[in-house]
């Protein structure tokens, strides 16, 4: 007879399955499932363009002994250099939400919306203080979606804040706004950083579409429990940012020293060197999920339920310690996981039993997730 895991202390099993996820979604060169509300597709091209000529270079430099040695010192040289600074940076919580697209003003706009009663005369400032927000909602009331909704004069462009988060409603901003304060969160940078961000992003609306459905079933809070399912990789998509944009201007300042010195070993070398994503797992690992909440704090939400769900996961030892909120996140989360990885060929059938059980994700629960399109996030 087998023996039950669930909720006890996690075994070393789940968590081997838990970071061979996350390695997927920072490390693995495949390229994500397309999605309806895809990222920067224009810069899909120049992506591909980098990863060619980077590929063409190596190649070259593979068949030439002397170049190669050149581009194995120079590349660990700056490799150290971004990862000693990458270090010293993620050492302090302070440092992290300094450089970072996080404030507090996007942190009470969550809270206003999942609280019991919203007010949009205290939302509408909030999202007028946020002109990226405005105009992403001013987008949505003026796209051809969503004109059918709004009276005669629809061919008159909205850009009045009340009048835009009228025409929303409370329910869609409950959706809406938490959408576009990760979508701004996430990783940019290079035109590598593209593929991880789609498959960060991907896991995020799956993580999210599941919560949701969980929520529904349980009859338990749909907004606040999709909220905090969403903003789940605030921690993740910190650290990712802070390590691309270290990344980012080192190799930028090697380059231009490299193209002015007119060494072309040198420049090649440079040219070849790729984003650490091996060190970045590393340090998503170490990082993330403690700065969900140490985030939080800094901003002075000590006692916001979002930062308390986020500690509660992030400290507690045992999943059968959770509350009812974080354990409905935690097993969205756990299924968002199984998904990918069987989605992409990296998980048994035993390993998915083992998760399922862990998290004691119910067939009652197996059913209604598995009937939901995680393509994409219905928004309104």
């Amino acid at each position: 007879m087998a023996i039950s895991v669930a909720g006890g202390v996690k075994p070393a099993q789940v968590t081997e399955i838990e970071h061979r996820l996350q390695k997927q979604l920072i490390v693995g060169k495949g390229k994500s499932i397309a999605m309806a509300d895809e990222f920067d597709a224009e810069m899909e091209d120049d992506a591909n363009k980098l990863e060619i000529e980077r590929e063409a270079i190596r190649a070259r430099l593979a068949k030439q002994n002397q170049a190669k040695l050149v581009f194995d010192a120079v590349s660990k040289q700056l490799l150290t250099s971004v990862n000693s600074s990458i270090e010293q940076q993620l050492s302090s919580p302070e440092q992290v939400l300094a450089k970072s697209r996080l404030d507090e003003k996007q942190i009470l706009l969550l809270e206003l919306l999942y609280s019991k009663h919203v007010d949009l005369a205290r939302v509408r400032p909030l999202v007028a203080a946020l002109p990226w927000l405005e105009r992403d909602l001013a987008n949505i009331v003026n796209g051809s979606s969503f004109r059918h909704r709004r009276p005669k004069s629809s061919d008159v462009q909205v850009t009045d804040i009340k009048l835009v988060l009228n025409y929303i409603g409370i329910e869609n901003l409950q959706m809406l706004i938490p959408y576009f304060c990760l979508r701004r969160m996430m990783p940019s940078g290079q035109p590598q950083m593209l593929w991880l961000t789609r498959k960060l992003w991907r896991y995020s609306v799956v993580s999210s579409i599941a919560a949701l459905a969980l929520a529904e079933l349980h009859e338990k809070d749909k907004a606040f429990i999709y909220s905090c399912s969403l903003m789940s990789q605030l921690g993740a998509t910190c650290v990712i940012n802070q390590c691309a944009n270290t990344f980012d201007d080192m190799w930028g300042e090697w380059l231009r020293e490299a193209s002015a010195s007119r060494d072309k070993e040198l420049y090649d070398a440079v040219m070849a060197t790729e984003f650490p994503a091996n060190d970045v797992y590393q340090q998503v690992l170490s990082h993330s999920r403690s700065l969900n909440w140490q985030l939080l704090r800094l901003l002075n939400f000590d006692n916001s339920r979002l930062t308390q769900t986020y500690k509660a996961i992030d400290t507690s030892m045992k999943y059968a310690e959770l509350d009812q909120d974080s354990a409905l996140i935690e097993r969205a989360s756990c299924f968002a996981k199984v998904y990918l990885l069987h989605e992409a060929g990296n998980i048994s059938a035993a390993e998915r039993r083992l998760m399922f059980d862990y998290y004691r994700v119910t067939e009652q629960e197996q059913v209604r997730l598995s009937a939901q399109n995680f393509r994409k996030l219905v928004l309104f």
